[in-house]
């Protein structure tokens, strides 16, 4: 099924691409000639510059054949006239292809619903953050709740949390909840405390934190477990709504040059959505679906082994655990003291046998176990958990992974590689934390923290992701962040601890092959070889001849998928 433009959505979809801004118009068009004479029985691209990562090596191509959604020639040169007689062929006017990139860690649903958010990414303070609400309710003025993300106190002048007075002067009666940029604390006015009950004498559940003024009332922000006090109280979106949500989703991640992404964490509803889509032939992109622990049927669901759709669309291969909590929220479990808060250590999400309980389950039931780790503690306590049930299970060609592996003790770091365990990163975490992230850890700590470099050359496979709606969806975002360690602003100037950075081949690896190794799918995606799925990208520039501190603003042209363009 081709998904050429937004008529193909629902009128809801439509709706929402048009008011972010990201309706799918103005698409690049290709000259097509066809070989009179012959009936054309494959397609051919020619007049570009390609590159793949196949079997590790970077391979160039200025032409790439395919019949229906398999690609079946590379060529170095110009195609013979023979092969263009048999052929409909594109001039690709000498534009870049890369293989579709795959994001291997994402929240589409959570993408979807910040489309139709208030955005507070990149908020300069309290009040800017407040602002930006308002502006969004005098948009939205039906709405029961109001509901943002992306504030990040990090970088706001005082570099304290937010309260719930600043947002009760202009919604004194309408719940308010905005999430933080890294989806581990959350903001609420006071009507959506008093909707949750929540008071001075709340108790917060293990794994949270209800931060709190000096006379011991709630401020408003509440920390990682803490945050289901107020968001069970928010209606859920019906099955129709989601469909909706997650078609906008995926049509944008699409224009992003996107052919892959895997979902971190997908309740059940949501899988049983993205089922009804995948057999409708409704699903613009491919998604690997992490289950989310405990969701409802969780035990069912791992009694009945992991699915794959027979569209080659959707695959539930995998479920994601969460161990801890975030850097920026302090919420990242550490073994010794935050360096910028004694006494605090962090929050693990789980007692250690119960993790140790949950990870044995997952592997036994031949399920992918995908778990969060960001602090060095919760990151070492998964690994002794998997060195001990891959062993006892026997699953190590599962590929367990480490969601972000952010903060390592130097120590951890081999154990990756001789556990066959993947680290899940993130190369703009690094970009969006390098402010604060020496004031967390100090400056021994963070030598085994975003350490690319070291991982790499200790053996390890680092799948890329972005973590969207935490940070863009943009892949190229974080392949300039993978090769430069410097935000946009080109900053700091020799990169942030540069000396783990990656090279061009290697960050377009970690998108595309180690991508689709992490999740089982290196021999369908991920490369462009004879055999492979037609996934592929056009692009407006040559990522590997350009300067490095431009490749951020690589546009995308065109996304293909299974050899039909989908935008």
């Amino acid at each position: 099924m081709k998904y050429t433009s937004i008529a193909k959505l629902n009128k809801r979809a439509v709706k929402s691409l048009l008011l972010s801004g990201l309706a799918l118009s103005s698409l690049s068009v290709f000259t097509m000639t066809f070989a009179p004479k012959a009936q054309a029985e494959s397609t051919l691209i020619t007049n570009i510059q390609g590159y793949s990562v196949n079997d590790g090596k970077l391979t160039t191509f200025s032409a790439i054949e395919f019949d229906k959604d398999k690609v079946v020639a590379l060529y170095q040169e110009k195609p013979t006239a023979k092969t263009q007689a048999h052929s409909k062929v594109i001039d690709g006017k000498g534009q870049t292809l890369l293989p579709g990139l795959i994001d291997a860690h994402g929240h589409v649903l959570g993408y979807g619903l910040s489309l139709l958010r208030t955005q507070l990414r990149g908020s300069q303070s309290e009040a800017d953050a407040v602002s930006r609400v308002v502006d969004f309710r005098k948009q939205n003025p039906d709405l029961t709740w109001i509901q943002g993300r992306g504030w990040n106190q990090v970088l706001w002048p005082t570099k304290t949390f937010p309260t719930a007075k600043s947002l009760d002067k202009y919604f004194p009666d309408t719940p308010v909840w905005l999430r933080r940029i890294d989806g581990h604390a959350g903001w609420a006015n006071s009507a959506a405390m008093k909707l949750a009950g929540i008071d001075k004498n709340t108790q917060a559940p293990d794994g949270g934190e209800i931060i709190r003024d000096a006379n011991g009332e709630p401020t408003g922000v509440l920390i990682d477990n803490a945050m289901d006090l107020i968001s069970q109280k928010i209606p859920p979106l019906t099955k129709a709504e989601q469909k909706s949500v997650l078609l906008t989703s995926m049509q944008a991640l699409a224009k992003e040059g996107l052919t892959s992404v895997h979902d971190a964490g997908v309740a059940s509803d949501t899988l049983a959505v993205y089922k009804a889509l995948a057999q409708e032939g409704k699903m613009p992109i491919r998604v690997y679906a992490m289950v989310a622990a405990g969701t409802k049927g969780f035990e069912q669901i791992l009694a009945k082994g992991p699915y794959h759709d027979s569209s080659g669309k959707l695959d539930i291969a995998s479920v994601k655990i969460s161990s801890d909590g975030a850097l920026g929220s302090r919420g990242a479990a550490l073994i010794h003291d935050y360096s910028d808060k004694k006494g605090h250590k962090g929050l693990l999400l789980y007692s250690n046998q119960e993790l140790a309980r949950l990870i044995e389950q997952v592997m036994s039931a031949g399920f992918q176990v995908n778990t969060h780790a960001i602090g060095d503690n919760a990151n070492k306590l998964v690994l002794d958990n998997y060195q001990k049930f891959i062993a006892k299970t026997g699953t190590q060609s599962l590929r367990h992974r480490i969601e972000h592996a952010q903060v390592l003790q130097l120590e951890d770091i081999p154990r990756f590689a001789e556990l066959n365990v993947i680290a899940s990163m993130q190369a703009t975490h690094a970009t969006s934390d390098k402010n604060m992230a020496e004031d967390r850890l100090g400056s021994e700590r963070i030598k085994g923290a975003y350490a690319w470099r070291k991982l790499l050359d200790s053996g390890a496979i680092i799948a890329a992701g972005s973590d969207f709606p935490i940070e863009s969806a943009n892949p190229f975002f974080g392949l300039h962040a993978s090769v430069t360690r410097q935000d946009h602003q080109n900053l700091p100037e020799q990169g942030w601890y540069a000396d783990q950075a990656m090279t061009m081949t290697e960050a377009l690896k970690s998108f595309t092959t180690d991508a689709a190794y992490s999740a089982a799918q290196e021999q369908q995606i991920g490369q462009l070889k004879p055999g492979m799925k037609a996934d592929f990208i056009l692009i407006d520039k040559n990522i590997f001849n350009v300067a490095p501190s431009s490749v951020w603003q690589t546009k995308v042209n065109q996304t293909w998928i299974d050899g039909q363009r989908v935008y």
